[in-house]
């Protein structure tokens, strides 16, 4: 018998979901390899009742909410395959073989793709981040560095002052024309030719001179791509007009794929746990809303 609905990602969008179809007490399945994509840091903020805990104490809390829920079933795998249409989906795993759902909800997170400078990886998530809403506020007002990555890194390079001294490294990615060296004078920010060699210590950047300079934290934008290919299986369009390719979806969340939902960072170019949340939140009502409408149209 088909699952009333299969939750791909078991991360915080996917939770979300899954806890709607569960209070209305549908069938479900999420299937999770466990790799949130904040795994790195050590505290997560911004998100209410939940400022300052570690993401995978909220992961686990959320879990262990969702499975007092008798209709829900939960399987650590990994979703390698997806087809079918709408009331007739089909899902692989890596080790239990084929599932069947009669809608699916994509929560398929995202991967970030770092610069490849010395000492970077080490240090993601605690020292070296991405949003300045997650983690610039604990850095107290301290020297601030933003390592260039592409000429999107002048968009932090201009938020970043409200949190601290900022100093924009070039990196030889990228130099400003006439008028963004202007709006980054207007907002106080220092500009840094060097390439950048290494990262040391807690967030001193060593250039190839030999030369350090030392920061309170540094931010760098990673390059994200869809964790899996199960989106482009089901024929779900993409949008590539933002910072990486989306799952394109609707008011509901809805893909353009009949039965096929679409949350978290994979359908939305933004990395925050409150906005994973309510994505969720919303996919998983459509969802439920569609198997109740649509079956009372057929």
């Amino acid at each position: 018998m088909p699952y009333d609905a299969i939750i791909i990602g078991g991360s915080y969008a996917g939770l979300s979901a899954a806890m709607q179809l569960a209070r209305a007490r549908r069938r479900i399945l999420v299937i999770d390899e466990g790799q949130r994509r904040n795994r790195f840091a050590a505290a997560s903020h911004g998100f209410l009742g939940q400022d300052g805990r570690a993401p995978d104490a909220i992961a686990s809390d959320a879990k262990a909410e969702l499975l007092r829920y008798p209709t829900v079933e939960w399987l650590e795998d990994r979703a390698q395959q997806a087809g079918g249409t709408e009331d007739d989906f089909t899902v692989t795993t890596a080790a239990h073989g084929e599932l069947s759902a009669r809608r699916l909800v994509l929560a398929l997170g995202v991967t970030d793709d770092l610069p490849s400078i010395a000492g970077l990886t080490e240090r993601w998530g605690r020292s070296i981040f991405h949003c300045p809403y997650c983690h610039g506020y604990e850095l107290d007002q301290g020297d601030i560095a933003v390592i260039a990555s592409s000429h999107h890194s002048m968009h932090q390079a201009l938020m970043l002052p409200d949190w601290g001294k900022t100093t924009l490294m070039l990196n030889g990615c990228f130099t400003p024309d006439q008028e963004q060296l202007q709006q980054l004078q207007d907002r106080g920010v220092t500009i840094e030719p060097r390439q950048v060699q290494a990262i040391t210590s807690h967030a001193d950047i060593t250039f190839a001179d030999g030369r350090t300079l030392s920061f309170a934290g540094l931010f760098v934008l990673p390059q994200p791509s869809i964790a899996t290919p199960l989106a482009e299986q089901l024929g779900c369009e993409l949008e590539d007009d933002a910072l990486y390719p989306c799952i394109k979806t609707g008011f509901t969340k809805e893909t353009t794929v009949s039965g096929v939902f679409a949350c978290g960072d994979a359908a939305r170019p933004a990395g925050s746990v409150a906005l994973a949340v309510g994505d969720g939140n919303v996919a998983g009502v459509a969802a439920h809303q569609s198997l109740v409408f649509r079956k009372a149209e057929a």
